[in-house]
């Protein structure tokens, strides 16, 4: 039997990954970007409002992004920062400046992000009406 090298190793478990398998880290990934949170604020440093991606401000997210909690933003920028997706920068001002913006990585899940987004919005008067239609149907 050959022995692998790392690089190949690496190679044959990205093809390996199977996130129909419990055990397949790929499923940790899909729940993070699962999150409503998450897709917002991808969606937001990916330029939703204005079509370009740029750096945002921690204050700028915070109140881009209604209803989310203090606790829950420093969290999910913290998880994104970790997966790769978002980069952080702090400036040394006073106080400090803190910014986020997508990494190469999270680039390259821009499209889907605000895809998802705009098909929520679009479509939710659909779903409402089949909302209804079910309750009404099962109650």
């Amino acid at each position: 039997m050959a022995t692998m090298t790392a690089a190949q190793k690496r190679e044959q478990a990205k093809m390996e990954y199977d996130a129909f398998l419990a055990a397949c880290p790929s499923r940790q990934l899909l729940d993070r970007i699962s999150n409503k949170w998450v897709t917002l604020i991808l969606a937001a440093l990916g330029g939703d409002r204005d079509g370009e991606p740029r750096p945002m401000r921690y204050s700028e997210l915070s109140r881009l992004l209604a209803g989310v909690s203090q606790k829950m933003l420093t969290q999910t920028l913290r998880s994104l920062e970790r997966d790769g997706l978002v980069a952080r920068t702090a400036t040394p001002t006073v106080p400090v400046t803190v910014t986020y913006e997508l990494t190469d990585l999270g680039l390259s899940l821009r499209q889907m992000m605000r895809g998802l987004k705009t098909w929520a919005q679009a479509h939710m008067d659909d779903v409402l009406a089949h909302r209804a239609t079910y309750d009404a149907r099962t109650a």
